[in-house]
């Protein structure tokens, strides 16, 4: 164990964000009558999150230069049986990486609020919010143990839904955060579930301990069933991968939890709360890779959400929700990358996608405020010459999303796709396709929405709505600023952390990728069987510098296919805008089907929602109105009046009656013993 890790540094960096938090959830807001101001709330938890960032750099600096680990347990909270109860942290590469890449993006999105919510009437209530997601996120990143990890798990769910029913008189919102909670308890049922096996098989919690017994687990079948125990773990695991991580079928809370402010959407739903599904998978990696019918679950399920999300981010006129959309479809390249027992190029994926990603939110976000809140891109136009800063961060974060060579995404991307086609297992051919015909989707769908709002025709002076922006004067956040008022670029607190993120969004993918992907960054955090799973070794065989990587990209299908994209978007919305429309007349069932969302929530609301509530009325009706209350509570006391009332009559104090009674008996007794004697 090495010593330049110590368990009171490490417990700082999720303590000081909670701290701020607590300061301006208590002394910031109505709770104790807003002693405290705007600006020493927004000081105090920025500080805290700025503290976590930096112990968290300095922790992975002595990890990748000194080989620095840390696991220990530093509370026991109970012990039951033999099952141990603890807090702990477990501090190695993966967990060293994803401390810098919350609090980094968290402290962008924190600086990114002063401008953006600088006139919402819950500004301290935000900051208290954000702040405390922090903390959750951290909390299950750092965690040794899988009591420690739900912790986490289910905070960063309460919190998403305080975020984004943070406006909570705007019904539509309220519809959005009830919709994600109750889609992630779906996932978190099959997650706990899975960690309920592993204690009970295991007798543990514990990664390590847990991690030491994959062998014996491997070696169980599921009582019942001809199904291994193991299997039977990874996919309950993954279930709750499926709910966090936004994968079909359970996506549907994502994309609606745009409702949440923009900071939110660039903090939770792009950078770190969806990728805590993929981060688990990769922790728990000397499970899954026992079970390649799980292994085979996830990489079609991750195709699934690639590919098909994909599409419907060609139809979207909001700009937030192109984004969310593209959100979906890149969490399905994460969830392939784990399929293909490529862990490593997943969480590759997940670094750098955190990056652009916030990026393109808060992009996103600035453009909101520029256009007076109008979030329509039929709407926007001409944009980049109002606001150049945002137009150029957003250029970069679409090159990098789109995969083109020497940005960060593209090596991260490339790697996916290698990978997927160096599996052998039996789904990786439907993923090989899902994932090269994603690549045209993405850039088709990323540069539409930059065509739309950066070039071509200023529309934002005609837009029908513009008088009819409730979207935040509601709220009390910005207001509408007139119908034909000309953009503006953001202010520096807004502007600031976009330029932080493009720089990461540019680089990190090529300094980063031989250390993370080819290297030993992730030797003892991650496990991999190289004989059964060769997609890691083949592609690392082939791999000779990102330089050259870049290079030999440029003659590969995904960079042809993603300039296809590009060449086609524009074609489209700048040269013949008039196509699209002729091409949706043309092919209207298909439209009407992607504008539904593959009908999934028609289906969730009125087969899923009204089956279960006619099951339920069904099981009130007659299994508690019917059975528990009409037979069983109510029968038996009827049944026990009713016989009361006839013994009652027998007793009725009267001598003669009695005798009556005896001399009766007498006789039947009398005549039943001379029965018996003849």
């Amino acid at each position: 164990m090495s010593q330049t890790l110590s368990a009171s540094t490490l417990l700082a960096v999720p303590l000081a964000p909670l701290v701020g938090s607590l300061l301006a959830g208590v002394f910031g807001t109505a709770l104790d009558g807003n002693r405290m101001g705007r600006t020493l709330s927004h000081s105090l938890t920025i500080l805290g999150v700025l503290v976590a960032l930096v112990i968290s750099v300095m922790t992975l600096q002595s990890v990748v230069v000194d080989g620095a680990r840390f696991n220990e347990t530093l509370y026991t909270w109970m012990v039951v049986g033999g099952l141990k109860m603890e807090i702990g942290f477990l501090i190695d590469g993966l967990s060293a990486m994803m401390m810098v890449v919350v609090t980094f993006v968290s402290l962008m999105v924190h600086i990114y609020t002063m401008g953006y919510m600088k006139e919402d009437a819950g500004y301290n209530r935000f900051f208290a919010y954000i702040s405390l997601f922090t903390f959750s996120m951290l909390m299950l990143v750092m965690s040794n143990n899988m009591l420690q990890l739900f912790f986490g798990w289910e905070a960063v769910g309460l919190v998403s839904y305080l975020l984004i029913g943070f406006w909570f008189n705007k019904p539509t919102a309220i519809f959005a955060n009830m919709k994600a909670f109750l889609v992630n308890r779906v996932g978190d049922f099959g997650f706990i579930m899975g960690i309920g096996l592993i204690a009970a098989y295991a007798g543990t919690l514990n990664y390590t301990e847990a991690f030491a017994k994959a062998g014996e687990l491997g070696a169980l079948g599921f009582p019942g069933t001809d199904w291994m125990l193991v299997t039977v773990i990874c996919i309950c695991l993954f279930i709750g991968a499926m709910g966090k991580s936004a994968q079909f079928p359970l996506h549907v809370w994502l994309p609606d939890s745009m409702e949440g402010p923009t900071p939110i959407s660039a903090l939770i739903h792009a950078a770190t709360m969806v990728t805590a599904g993929i981060f688990m998978v990769a922790r728990m990696s000397p499970l899954f890779e026992l079970s390649e019918t799980a292994l085979n679950f996830i990489m079609v399920i991750g195709s699934i959400t690639a590919l098909f999300m994909g599409f419907l981010g060609i139809i979207q006129n909001d700009i937030k929700r192109v984004v969310a959309y593209s959100t979906l479809s890149q969490l399905g390249y994460m969830t392939v990358a784990l399929g293909a027992s490529a862990y490593s190029v997943a969480v590759f994926h997940l670094m750098t996608h955190a990056f652009f990603k916030a990026l393109l939110f808060l992009a996103a976000g600035s453009v909101i405020m520029g256009l007076h809140h109008n979030q329509d891109i039929r709407w926007m136009g001409g944009v980049r010459k109002y606001m150049p800063i945002t137009w150029i961060t957003a250029l970069l974060g679409s090159l990098a999303l789109i995969g083109t060579p020497l940005f960060s995404g593209f090596y991260s991307k490339d790697s996916i796709i290698e990978a997927v086609h160096a599996s052998n297992l039996p789904a990786s051919g439907f993923a090989n396709f899902a994932v090269l015909a994603g690549v045209f989707v993405t850039a088709f769908y990323s540069f539409r929405m930059y065509f739309l709002v950066f070039h071509g025709k200023e529309r934002y002076d005609q837009n029908p709505d513009a008088h009819h922006d409730a979207h935040h004067d509601d709220h009390g956040h910005h207001g509408h600023h007139g119908h034909d008022a000309k953009p503006h670029e953001s202010p520096w607190v807004v502007t600031l952390p976009l330029v932080l993120l493009a720089i990461p969004s540019v680089f990190v993918g090529y300094y980063t990728l031989g250390p993370l992907v080819h290297g030993d960054f992730f030797k003892d955090a991650i496990f991999v069987n190289s004989a059964l799973h060769p997609a890691m070794k083949t592609i690392g065989e082939a791999f000779h510098g990102p330089l050259a990587m870049a290079m030999h990209g440029l003659q590969t299908a995904p960079f042809w296919l993603a300039l296809a994209g590009v060449v086609l978007s524009w074609y489209f919305y700048m040269v013949n805008p008039a196509l699209p429309a002729a091409i949706k007349r043309s092919f209207g069932p298909i439209y009407t089907l992607l504008e539904n969302k593959y009908y999934m929530d028609w289906f969730n609301e009125q087969v899923l929602a009204r089956g279960a509530r006619a099951l339920g009325m069904g099981l009130w009706k007659v299994g508690d109105q019917a059975i528990i209350d009409g037979a069983v509570v109510n029968g038996s006391w009827k049944l026990v009046g009713w016989f009361s009332s006839v013994v009652r009559r027998l007793q009725s104090g009267y001598i003669y009656h009695y005798a009556l009674a005896m001399i009766v008996g007498v006789f039947l007794l009398m005549t039943y013993f001379v029965w018996l004697n003849k």
